[in-house]
């Protein structure tokens, strides 16, 4: 019907799936990500999680909760004619260890 639009996908709906430790991984990241600028976008999307810098989705990172909900796949942009690098990330110290990145992609992405 016209003028009308789907329910949305909210960041809860991907965190319901998750298991521990994942879940406060995921909220965690979160929390990182969007401290990293006043510029950054999140969108929910029905299989992950984009950020992006502006309202010209410069994306920087995707992040992908797996099907058993026990890791979360990281997808880490730092421009266009660089291809991602993609992490697995299954305890709070593979997150610590992405954030260096994911602050470089941050800074690096136009």
């Amino acid at each position: 019907m016209f003028g009308t639009s789907p329910g949305r996908i909210t960041f809860e709906s991907h965190l319901e799936k998750l298991k521990e430790p994942v879940r406060p991984i995921m909220v965690d990241l979160r929390k990182f990500v969007i401290s990293l600028g006043s510029n950054v976008i999140e969108e929910v999307r029905p299989h992950r999680i984009v950020y992006s810098k502006t309202l010209n989705f410069r994306t920087f990172l995707d992040i992908e909760p797996t099907t058993g909900g026990d890791s979360l796949v990281l997808s880490i942009r730092y421009g266009r004619g660089t291809p991602p690098v993609s992490l697995m990330v299954m305890t709070i110290e593979d997150a610590e260890h992405t954030k260096k990145r994911i602050a470089e992609a941050y800074q690096k992405i136009q």
